[in-house]
């Protein structure tokens, strides 16, 4: 019998990320490889590829069948790309752990960089904020859905679905396609809030488990997503909200940084702020006046305190 059953989706990347979490505890524990059991759980946002998360359910469709799986015990973790999972969690359901977090930049694949772009570009994209962040720059270029794993979006591309593309260069780094796109620096787009940290969640009366994953834990991770969640959670933002955000550890104190955008990309306000490690206040600081500041268009997306 294995020690720990670690719960994923199916696609390469979330196997990917299972393994990584897998190693990272067979090294802190001193376990063999069958001391730990991967079950892959089919998903709705699997499954359901041809739509927008909105009109479906949002950010739930990546995580509620491997929430049921984890409070029915079919599994003793599940394992997430943080930047899919909803805000707001169950309070049976707690974040165990985060490994370290990997480059929390996008990539442009199909052209050398966004302002390299023809004009009237059609950039295919699943994501309210890269379409407002693309269109802020760029206002004459148009977006199309794209969903799928990252092998799909690349086949959609070279089908001539669309003239690019844009991707988490940490989910290509870890499948290994390090030579797909080009890095986008960060002064010219933030990320999505959590992007690049892979989290695992456990039953929150489940101190067992809990006690193993903490041994995993990057600290420095963990306070900056956890910083990126709480701003998210003082905002009101959904998986409409077009909203950008990173925090990176600045000595002791942690600097967040946060662009909220128009759904057009015609509007953008941005802000930024610093506090201890582990403050629960200063992220809603920030989220305060960065929704005094917005102007309708953008208030009007988020549901704020």
């Amino acid at each position: 019998m294995p020690r720990l059953r670690l719960g994923t989706r199916g696609s390469p990347l979330a196997l990917t990320q299972a393994a990584m979490v897998r190693a990272a505890l067979i090294e802190r524990h001193g376990w063999g490889v069958d001391d730990i059991a991967v079950t892959v759980v089919k998903t709705t946002g699997d499954r359901v590829q041809d739509r927008a998360l909105a009109e479906i359910g949002g950010k739930a469709l990546w995580t509620k069948e491997l929430d049921r799986a984890l409070l029915d015990g079919d599994i003793d973790c599940a394992v997430h790309s943080m930047k899919d999972v909803e805000t707001i969690r169950p309070v049976s359901i707690a974040l165990a752990a985060m490994l370290p977090r990997a480059d929390v930049r996008d990539r442009i694949i199909g052209a050398e960089s966004v302002a390299a772009l023809r004009e009237g570009a059609v950039v295919g994209t699943s994501s309210p904020r890269r379409a407002a962040q693309l269109q802020h720059r760029r206002p004459d270029l148009k977006t199309v859905l794209f969903r799928g794993n990252v092998d799909t979006r690349l086949a959609k591309l070279r089908a001539g679905e669309a003239d690019a593309t844009l991707l988490a260069s940490a989910g290509l780094e870890r499948l290994e396609r390090h030579d797909v796109g080009t890095v986008i620096p960060l002064e010219e787009m933030l990320p999505a809030p959590s992007q690049g940290a892979v989290g695992i969640e456990v039953r929150a009366d489940d101190a067992a488990t809990r006690s193993l994953l903490a041994a995993i834990d990057d600290a420095p991770t963990s306070a900056c997503v956890r910083a990126e969640r709480a701003l998210l959670a003082a905002l009101g933002a959904d998986c409409q909200s077009p909203v950008a955000a990173l925090a990176v550890p600045d000595g002791e104190r942690l600097w967040l940084r946060a662009e909220l955008y128009s759904e057009d990309g015609a509007e953008r306000i941005g802000g930024e702020a610093r506090g201890a490690m582990g403050d629960p206040d200063f992220p809603a600081r920030l989220a305060a006046d960065l929704l005094d500041r917005a102007v309708p268009a953008i208030r009007r997306l988020f549901a704020g305190p």
